[in-house]
Parts: structure tokens; C-alpha cells; sequence
């Protein structure tokens, strides 16, 4: 690959209307960002971050509501090669996070190859030239190849409520939190128990007048082993690194060992009692445990964590309508249940498209169709970082990667493997590399294969790892260690080749 350095600005304004790159990474999150730091660090330079927004930030920029924060301790959700001694809470919170990334992004100097204000309009696999041509909102970019870094939290799901759209008063999600508004005094409905409305309901529920929670599934979560880091712990992690290492060691092993347990559905009801416990030391009202009580198994739904969410909803300006909404009616919600709740603001609580999606819909391969159409609703890859169709392009946190533990584990092994890849095809001159079919089918079917025992699959839970056909395309079902061992090494032979006068298909494993 060319070695010239593009001194590329990352101000909008500066960009060319077309340019041609060895490699474009699309998003700049922690995923892109780790892939722009290794890439140089590799000697690889002539490359671009396109990012949409008009700062780097990824899911920690789109997400503000208050308290939002980590689900993994802070000494596990960081660069393995960049560790930092200074977080303030055993849980990093969102602008600390979003600082993290920005000032690890400066230290390492990948800032000049991120062009800010640049979103991905439209990316097609181009045959005849063996490249992708990237249309963003600022220019055209020609990319030998593709890292799609978009990230799995980037698109809000807008539930689809009649007359939700006419409603007279104030509706937003979480991850576009409005900031601009006062919910002092004010009758709040939440419509969504998740991940979010479990950190930013105990956050709002003392401001608001009344506050609805509206809880079709209740969810189950666990005590948060949370505290304010004091200034010598910090000190002894600056001038003792062997202290966070260790930390992070002992963290790693914890979640390796919540990770495993998922396999298997008895152990997770062993662990199911702690979240019992949460329940019961807040909650003294048979009535309303039995409300927040879930009817699956721990696992089955993305495991939570807090230690303020049932204090919170026991208050007495917190009503829990154990139902769906059927339809919104002026300024009132009504409730599958047939009760009716006036309210000033809506909030929704009601996540991200996870297995779907739709910046794939601007993602074009060498049929011409978009990933979406080729995947029809069940993601499929191979190794989780590639697709067949898709030459030259790889995926971060593709179909069947994820795991309960840090992301910082999945993205680092996949650059471990993306950059194995980009140095073989320096070494054999390789023009395009692409996913042999057979062989993503035959790996997937051992995924799919090895998830059917799994708390996921059998845990009693509709959930967002399953996907619209009812497959499970997001989790992986081994080890973090078989994920990184098998991402140790790009595999040539299980791929299509084109050395430009030849195409090499491999036979199937």
C-alpha cells in the first residue's frame, strides 16, 4: 500500500471534492478510532475517518440523558494500549467516557485523517475499478478498502403508536435527549424499560410531578458495584500501572465467567437470586414486585445494573402501567390495558436497531444490492468482520459478535485480524479479498448451532439479539479467548482471492 501521507484536516471546510484512499473508515466511535490508531501505528497512513456529526463521539456523543453512564467498569472499557488512570468512578459516565475517546484520539495524532461532517450517503463496490466509492454529504472518496465502524447504537427505534405523531405535548427519545426543555413540574411518560430509562428515570423521577412508566416486559437488574474513585487510587494507577492492569485482569475474568454462564441457563438462575435481592430490599409492595418481577430467565435480555431504579419507582409520584400503549389521544397515553394516562411529555425509552441496521441500506456490494437485501433480516458474516458480496469491506461488531463483556475486547480483536489481513495483502499483491459463501454458511451454521442452548435462545424472552426471522444474529456463543484466538489470524485460504490475473476459491473447511 502507498506509504504518502495525506496531512489530511479534519475540518470540513478543508475537504476535496473527491479523493482516492487506500482504506475509509466510516464512523468515528471508539471502533474507528481504535482502527485509525492502529493503522498508523502499523505504517499505514494513507487512509480517512468520515464521520458524520461535527465531533468524534460515536454512541457517547449521540447519548446525553442524564445519567446516562458504562455498564462495565471503567478499567475494562478502555484501549487495552491506552489505559487511563484517571477515571473518576469504578463506572466511567458519559462526558468522561466521550473525553476519553477525544483525548486518546489527539495523544495518538489520528485527529488529522478524521474528516468531521462527512456522512456516508451511499458506499458501492465498483468491479472494474476493484475499489468502493463512498458518497458522503462533502465529497466522494475511491477506497481500495472499507471499515465499517458505524456502530451497533446508532439508529433510535421510533415506535410505530397511533397517534403518536399528533401528540399536543413534548415526545423525544433518549438518545435525543432535549436538554432545552424544563421536566420540573411536569406529568412524564416513559415508554420502554431498558438499558437507558434505567439510568435516566431515577435521574428524572424527583423533578417530574408524576411520572408513567409504561413497562410491557419489566427487565431484570442486578445491584452496581459502583463508587467515586478517591484521588490516591487514581495516583497509585498512574505510577503503578501493574495496579489497573490487574484491575482490569480481575474484571475481565468476572465477565468472562458472566459470559460463559449464558451457555448455560441453570447456572443464570443461580444468578437470577441477586437480582431477586435487588427487588425485594427497595421494593415492599407485593403488588408492584410482582409488576417489576420478570417471567424469564437472568440473560435472556441484556443483564442491567443499577442501584437506584427501584427506589425510584417506588416513590409516590411513579405509577408502573404493566402494559403496552394501544394509541395516543390528544395529551393522553392509552394503555393495552384500556387505562388512560394525561400527560405533558413523552419519552422514549425504546432502544436502537441493533440486528437491522439502516445505515446497511446505503452499502451496495458487487451484486448491486444493499447488505440489507442480501441479509433479509438475518445478518450473516463470516468471522463477524466480513460478508460475502461485500470484497475489500469489513464489518466492526458484525452479525454474531457480541458478548457480555467489554466492546473494547471485540474491537481490539477485530483489528487484530483486519490488520493481519491488510499486511498479507501487501505481502502477496493481492487485489480483492472476499467472503467464500460456502464457507460463511457453514460457519454460521456452527454459531447458530452452538446458540440453541443458550440462555438467549431458551432464557423465555423476546429481545433484540433475535432478529425479525426469530435466528439469533447477534451474540457469540463461545469464549471471549476462542473469539480472540480465532481472530489471531487472517485466514487466506478461507477466502476468495484475486491476485489480479488469478482468482483463488478455496475449498470448504
Amino acid at each position: 500500500m502507498p506509504q504518502v501521507n495525506p496531512q489530511l484536516n479534519h475540518h470540513a471546510e478543508l475537504a476535496t471534492a473527491e479523493r482516492h484512499v487506500e482504506i475509509a473508515i466510516l464512523g468515528a466511535g471508539f471502533a474507528g478510532i481504535g482502527a485509525a490508531i492502529r493503522f498508523k501505528q502499523a505504517g499505514i497512513s494513507d487512509f480517512v475517518v468520515l464521520e458524520k456529526a461535527n465531533e468524534i463521539g460515536g454512541v457517547w456523543r449521540e447519548n446525553t440523558y442524564p445519567g446516562c453512564a458504562c455498564d462495565v467498569p471503567s478499567a475494562l472499557y478502555s484501549y487495552s494500549f491506552a489505559p487511563n488512570p484517571n477515571w473518576s468512578r469504578m463506572f466511567a459516565e458519559q462526558v468522561e467516557i466521550k473525553t476519553y475517546l477525544q483525548e486518546t484520539a489527539e495523544r495518538f495524532g489520528v485527529m488529522p485523517y478524521v474528516m468531521l461532517n462527512h456522512e456516508m450517503l451511499d458506499s458501492s463496490w465498483d468491479d472494474q475499478q476493484k475499489h468502493w466509492v463512498v458518497k458522503t454529504s462533502a465529497g466522494v472518496f475511491f477506497a481500495r478498502f472499507i471499515v465499517m465502524a458505524c456502530g451497533p447504537m446508532h439508529e433510535p427505534i421510533y415506535p410505530d403508536i397511533k397517534g403518536l405523531k399528533t401528540f399536543k405535548g413534548m415526545t423525544f427519545h433518549s438518545a435525543r435527549w432535549r436538554h432545552d426543555y424544563d421536566l420540573q413540574g411536569k406529568r412524564v411518560a416513559v415508554i420502554g424499560t431498558g438499558a437507558s430509562a434505567i439510568q435516566f428515570v431515577p435521574k428524572i423521577q424527583p423533578q417530574v410531578a408524576k411520572l408513567t412508566l409504561i413497562q410491557r416486559t419489566p427487565q431484570w437488574v442486578l445491584p452496581k458495584l459502583d463508587q467515586a474513585l478517591p484521588k490516591v487510587a487514581q495516583a497509585i494507577f498512574k505510577y503503578v500501572p501493574i495496579t489497573q492492569q490487574t484491575l482490569r485482569g480481575t474484571i475481565y475474568g468476572v465477565f468472562e465467567t458472566l459470559n460463559g454462564s449464558m451457555q448455560h441457563p441453570q447456572l443464570m438462575k443461580k444468578i437470577q437470586r441477586l437480582a431477586v435481592y435487588n427487588i425485594n430490599r427497595a421494593v415492599k409492595s407485593d403488588e408492584l414486585r410482582s409488576k417489576l418481577t420478570p417471567d424469564f430467565i437472568i440473560g435472556c435480555k441484556r443483564v442491567l445494573q443499577s442501584n437506584d431504579w427501584y427506589p425510584a419507582l417506588v416513590q409516590p409520584n411513579v405509577d408502573i402501567v404493566h402494559s403496552g400503549v394501544r394509541e395516543v389521544k390528544g395529551n393522553k397515553i392509552i394503555a393495552s390495558d384500556g387505562t388512560s394516562h394525561e400527560v405533558d411529555a413523552i419519552i422514549l425509552a425504546t432502544g436502537f436497531e441493533i440486528s437491522a441496521p439502516k445505515v446497511l441500506n446505503r452499502v451496495r456490494g458487487r451484486s448491486g444490492q444493499t447488505v440489507s437485501e442480501l441479509w433479509q433480516g438475518s445478518p450473516e458474516g463470516y468471522m463477524g468482520t466480513m460478508t460475502a458480496d461485500c470484497p475489500n469491506a469489513f464489518l466492526m461488531f458484525g452479525p454474531n459478535l457480541a458478548v457480555s463483556s467489554s466492546a473494547f475486547i471485540i474491537i481490539e480483536a477485530q483489528l487484530n485480524y483486519i490488520l493481519d489481513a491488510l499486511k498479507q495483502v501487501r505481502l502477496h499483491k493481492i487485489k480483492t479479498i472476499d467472503v467464500d459463501l460456502e464457507n460463511q454458511v457453514q460457519f454460521n451454521r456452527k454459531v447458530q448451532d452452538a446458540l440453541q442452548d443458550s440462555v438467549w435462545n431458551t432464557g423465555g424472552c423476546q429481545s433484540y439479539f433475535i432478529d425479525a426471522n426469530g435466528r439469533n444474529s447477534t451474540l457469540w456463543p463461545w469464549s471471549t479467548f476462542e473469539m480472540r484466538h480465532q481472530l489471531s489470524r487472517f485466514d487466506l485460504s478461507q477466502y476468495i482471492v484475486d491476485e489480479g490475473s488469478t482468482t483463488h476459491k478455496t475449498a470448504v473447511i
